[in-house]
C-alpha cells in the first residue's frame, strides 16, 4: 500500500475521519524480522486521549498510539467480492433474519428485539440495522429490561468487514463494557455448482428426502437444545421457502439432515449435521445438493452459510465448495462482574 508524497511518509487522517475506512502504518516490536512497520487496515471507531482504535475486518480491535502512527489516510469501502454472487450487507442480513425468525420480535427504531426461549443466539439477540430512534444509552437500557422481562441475557448482533457494517457500534458498546462472545463467518457462493456434484455422490443424493416440515425423527439428530419448546418449532418453520433435508438412517434417526431457505435470488444453509460414525461419506455433500436442486427449481441463484470462526473442519467443506467469506458477525452482551 502507498503512503508516501513526494517520497515522504505522511499521516493523513485525523479525528474527524472517525467512522471511515483508513489504512496506517505504525512502529512496532511486533513486525516481521527486518521490518519495523507494520500495516493495519480497517474501520477507524474511535480517536481518544491520544489512542487510535481501528477494527479490521476480523471485528478485533487494534489500538495504535498516535505517537507510533507513521502514515496514514482513508481508502475506500471493502471492494465487492470478485468471485461468486455481489450482495450488500443490508441485503444480506435482512435475508438471513427473514431465515431464522424469533418467536417474538418488537422494533425500536430500526432495531430489532428478538426472543425465543433462548433457543440460539440469533433468535435471541439484537439486530440493529439502522438508528434505534434515541440515544444510545437509552436504547441499551431498553433492550436491557425487554430481555430482561424474558429471563434472557441482553445480546446485540453486530456485523464487520463490508460496508455499511457496524464497527462503530461495537466500539461504543466495547466503551461500556459490553464484551464480544462469539464471532461468525457469513459465506456466500454461486448455487448452481452445489447442484451439480460429482457423479460417483448421485446415488447418496437419491438418498435425501426433503419435506416442508421438520418430524421428531429430524430433531432427534439436530439436538441443538435441551428441551422441546413452542419456540423452537416456531424458528426452525419460519422463512419464506422452507425445506428439511434427511438421509434416513437405520434406527429411524437420520444420519444426515440440513435445513434450507429460498428467498427469491438468495438460498440459505442451516442445520447441516451429520452422525459422527456417518461422517466423510459425503453425507453433508448430498443434503446441499438435494437443497440447491430444490432451490434452483424456485429461481434462486446465489447461496449464503454461516460457519463459527473456531469451526475449521466445516469452513474448510464450505471453501471447498466455493464459498467464500462475505462479512463476519459478533454478539455482545453486557459485562457480567466474576465474584
Amino acid at each position: 500500500m502507498e503512503f508516501t508524497t513526494g517520497g515522504r511518509l505522511e499521516v493523513r487522517i485525523t479525528p474527524v475521519d472517525v467512522g471511515k475506512r483508513v489504512s496506517v502504518r505504525q512502529l512496532t516490536d511486533e513486525a516481521p524480522p527486518g521490518s519495523k512497520f507494520t500495516d493495519t487496515v480497517g474501520v477507524l471507531t474511535s480517536w481518544d486521549a491520544g489512542v487510535l482504535s481501528i477494527t479490521p475486518r476480523s471485528g478485533v480491535s487494534v489500538r495504535i498510539p498516535e505517537s507510533a502512527l507513521v502514515a496514514g489516510k482513508t481508502v475506500p469501502p471493502a471492494p465487492a467480492r470478485r468471485r461468486g454472487p455481489s450482495a450488500t450487507f443490508p441485503e444480506l442480513a435482512r435475508t438471513m433474519a427473514r431465515a431464522w425468525q424469533p418467536a417474538e420480535s418488537e422494533q425500536l427504531g430500526d432495531w430489532q428485539l428478538r426472543a425465543a426461549a433462548g433457543f440460539t443466539r440469533r433468535a435471541n439477540s439484537v439486530l440493529p440495522l439502522g438508528d434505534p430512534g434515541r440515544p444510545l444509552d437509552e436504547a441499551l437500557d431498553q433492550v436491557t429490561a425487554w430481555y430482561a422481562e424474558r429471563g434472557l441475557p441482553a445480546r446485540l448482533q453486530l456485523s464487520s468487514g463490508a460496508e455499511a457494517t457496524q464497527e462503530t457500534l461495537a466500539a461504543a458498546l466495547e466503551g461500556r463494557g459490553w464484551t464480544r462472545e462469539v464471532s461468525t463467518r457469513v459465506l456466500t457462493g454461486a448455487l448452481a455448482p452445489l447442484g451439480d456434484p460429482a457423479r460417483p455422490l448421485e446415488e447418496t443424493v437419491d438418498r435425501v428426502t426433503l419435506s416442508r416440515s421438520c418430524d421428531t425423527s429430524w430433531l432427534n439428530r439436530y439436538q441443538r437444545f435441551s428441551a422441546p419448546d413452542p419456540a423452537i418449532l416456531k424458528v426452525l418453520s419460519s422463512g419464506p421457502s422452507t425445506w428439511f433435508a434427511s438421509v434416513p438412517g437405520s434406527d429411524g434417526v437420520p444420519v444426515a439432515i440440513g435445513r434450507g431457505v429460498t428467498d427469491g435470488r438468495w438460498a440459505g444453509f442451516m442445520a447441516v449435521e451429520v452422525d459422527p460414525a456417518a461422517r466423510r461419506q459425503g453425507l453433508a455433500t448430498a443434503v446441499m445438493t438435494a437443497l440447491a436442486r430444490r432451490a434452483l427449481d424456485e429461481g434462486a441463484s446465489a447461496a449464503w452459510l454461516q460457519v463459527e470462526e473456531n469451526n475449521g473442519g466445516a469452513g474448510a467443506l464450505y471453501e471447498g465448495m466455493g464459498f467464500r467469506t462475505h462479512h463476519r458477525y459478533h454478539y455482545y452482551r453486557p459485562h457480567i462482574p466474576t465474584a
